[in-house]
């Protein structure tokens, strides 16, 4: 069976019960009482919100109660892209919405590190925490508009300090530590922050890792650094003597803990914080996101999407370097304990986070679909391991999850669970296609898009396409969507990375299908497009083809244009440990790709390879290997910073060394 037709199949339905308590379902029952609209259906609602964006976002604004110092003048002054402004004249506070849930002995905060055992942070604690943070930032000077740079671990002290940061109307901006040094100066050199948040170190699949002499050299060169307060994490006592202006983070806490939460209001349209593209090709984009469209974004993500409710315990394995740390903080919103895990998720091995699911009561997993592929591989059984009877549900995003993904988890993990594929990225920090809890779950597909996001497939003329494979476009504003990138004063280079394709509509660099029925099927990169006798196809299809062989770990496939007739179309794989690259294997990829993809899409070569160079987010680098593969330098190709695995690059170029001197011969 094709994948094509394997992702047709019914794996879940949501019941009568399950849609009844759902917030979803309830925020349509509201509607009805007090504005009179009534909608039958997901897909009617949806209509509604892409179509009518006024009254859908004044409603979320009003469902969820916007605690605003000032009121509101309009609800969108221009649905013009770039340029929307929203909500003007409103004042508010987005770390003031997630303290309104607080319940003083109710868990905020469960963790668990390689280096920390299970704990708990308390509301009250962390409302303490929060406040002792805060008042020491505001003695520094630190006040609305100031940057506040983080580089730390996903641990609780990330996110008081965060809150601290937000409750001022400061800016945030955060590098996870595993970055390398220029990768965090040159993201955070762009934003010239105040004061720097760092942990002393990290430990990772049981390696511990000293970071106080890049935490020295980062200091260096942020000529803008007034403070650095360290937080302990790889030893109780660091050593801050060599740092320039540092202190102990339980120093700032104990000097200030008599100190009262207060929570300044500031624009809708004011700073939240910056998040950054992955830079594999230049410098990396600082973009820029609102106090009030992040709120509202993610009130709604979380709350009408994911179904998050105050009993939740939500967890998403994730770096604070990636977007998903800012959407499990948003967990907080709906009144939901957050769940932190800190390291390597296959140290000991696979099974070391469906151990911190059983441990923690935890109710819905994120994940990445990388990380179950991974499981699924590793043989690992979840539902015969361990106890997840409180799991209602799992997120999988960071790249296309396969239909033989979708499979594992109600085969090996639990057959009653909600698995919502999403799809989103850090330009509008959220998910703008993936879960309702009102439909049911397609294998290999998306469940739907999502309310007030104007998601379709665009042909390369512009024009909507149903059930077939376009450019994924958005239409109208979203309030999360950038505000601007720092130091663009002119907007070129926002204009250029969304708006360069489709004059005023939002493109943004992914293939996607949405099918007659409302779901959708995403392809990769659009960029990254194989394109054979006229054929185009996503790389995730050919990925979740060679799903299918067991001895292949990872893949990454280009194709490179030889002349306008001909293209060279290598395949490099990862293979399991012990596994060959013989003949056997070779014809059943050959196979494979020909029944599920298509006869022209088969390689014209395989290669085994150690690794693959990916993103420190851990994303594959199709697009600078393509370009490395047709010569260009890899000074030009990458920027090295912004890889996990720099040292991975030199296969290919030897290889297109290799391929360079064949040719000539």
């Amino acid at each position: 069976m094709t994948v094509e037709k394997m992702a047709g199949k019914v794996l879940w339905q949501p019941s009568k019960q399950f849609q009844a308590e759902s917030n979803l379902k309830k925020f349509m029952a509201w509607l009805g009482e007090t504005r009179g609209l009534q909608f039958e259906t997901y897909d009617e609602l949806w209509e509604w919100s892409v179509t009518s964006i006024e009254g859908f976002w004044s409603a979320i604004w009003h469902f969820y109660d916007i605690q605003a110092k000032t009121p509101y003048d309009e609800v969108i002054s221009s649905k013009r892209m770039p340029g929307a402004r929203w909500f003007s004249g409103a004042t508010l506070n987005y770390a003031e919405h997630i303290f309104r849930h607080e319940a003083p002995e109710k868990p905020a905060i469960i963790y668990q590190t390689e280096i920390r055992p299970q704990g708990v942070v308390t509301w009250a604690e962390l409302k303490r925490r929060t406040a002792a943070i805060a008042d020491y930032l505001k003695s520094l000077g630190v006040g609305p508009g100031d940057r506040v740079a983080a580089y730390v671990s996903n641990i609780d002290e990330t996110i008081t300090a965060f809150l601290a940061c937000v409750s001022i109307g400061a800016v945030w901006s955060s590098c996870s530590p595993e970055f390398g040094i220029m990768s965090v100066i040159d993201r955070f050199k762009q934003i010239e922050p105040k004061v720097l948040f760092a942990v002393d170190g990290y430990r990772y699949g049981g390696k511990d890792f000293d970071r106080l002499e890049m935490v020295n050299k980062i200091q260096a060169e942020l000529s803008t650094l007034e403070k650095t307060i360290i937080i302990p994490y790889l030893t109780p006592q660091p050593n801050v003597s060599g740092l320039t202006d540092a202190v102990l983070w339980d120093e700032v806490i104990e000097e200030n803990k008599d100190a009262v939460l207060r929570f300044e209001a500031v624009p809708f349209d004011h700073p939240l914080w910056i998040l950054y593209s992955s830079g594999t090709t230049g410098k990396p984009k600082a973009i820029v996101q609102s106090h009030g469209g992040i709120l509202l974004e993610h009130l709604k993500l979380g709350g009408l999407q994911n179904d998050l409710k105050s009993d939740d315990r939500f967890f998403w394995y994730t770096t604070t370097g990636w977007m998903m740390w800012n959407v499990v903080v948003s967990g907080l919103l709906a009144g939901s304990t957050i769940l932190l895990y800190d390291g390597n998720p296959g140290y000991p091995n696979y099974e070391t986070l469906w151990k911190f699911a059983e441990a923690t009561k935890m109710t819905v997993f994120g994940t990445s679909a990388s990380f179950i592929t991974a499981c699924m591989k590793a043989g690992v059984q979840p539902k015969e391991q361990f106890d997840l009877s409180h799991l209602k549900s799992i997120g999988s995003t960071g790249s296309p999850l396969p239909v033989s993904g979708f499979e594992w988890v109600y085969e090996q993990v639990k057959e009653d669970v909600w698995l919502f594929s999403t799809s989103g990225g850090t330009d509008l920090c959220t998910a703008f296609v993936g879960g309702s809890p009102l439909l049911p779950v397609y294998a290999g597909q998306l469940q739907a898009r999502a309310l007030g996001a104007a998601v379709k497939a665009y042909s390369d003329q512009g024009e909507e396409l149903i059930d077939e494979i376009g450019e994924l476009v958005i239409t109208e504003p979203m309030p999360s969507m950038p505000i601007y990138f720092w130091n663009d004063e002119t907007g070129e280079r926002y204009r250029d990375s969304y708006f360069a394709v489709y004059p005023d509509v939002w493109r943004h660099g992914d293939f996607i299908k949405i099918t007659s029925r409302g779901s959708a099927i995403i392809y990769g990169r659009s960029d990254a497009t194989i394109n054979r006798g006229g054929i185009r196809m996503g790389t995730s299809e050919i990925y979740s083809a060679l799903e299918r062989i067991p001895e292949i770990v990872d893949s990454l496939v280009v194709d490179i244009p030889i002349s306008s007739e001909q293209s060279y179309m290598p395949l490099f794989v990862v293979l399991k440990d012990g596994a060959e690259m013989n003949e056997d294997v070779k014809t059943r990829i050959h196979q494979v790709i020909r029944l599920n993809c298509t006869p022209r899409h088969v390689p014209n070569e395989i290669f085994p390879v150690n690794e693959l160079p990916k993103t420190l987010n851990g994303k594959k680098l199709e697009v600078p290997i393509k370009k490395i593969l047709m010569g260009t330098p890899v000074d030009k190709a990458v920027n090295l910073g912004s890889l996990a695995n720099p040292d991975s690059l030199q296969f290919f170029v030897e290889f297109n060394n290799h391929r360079g001197d064949s040719s000539a011969s």
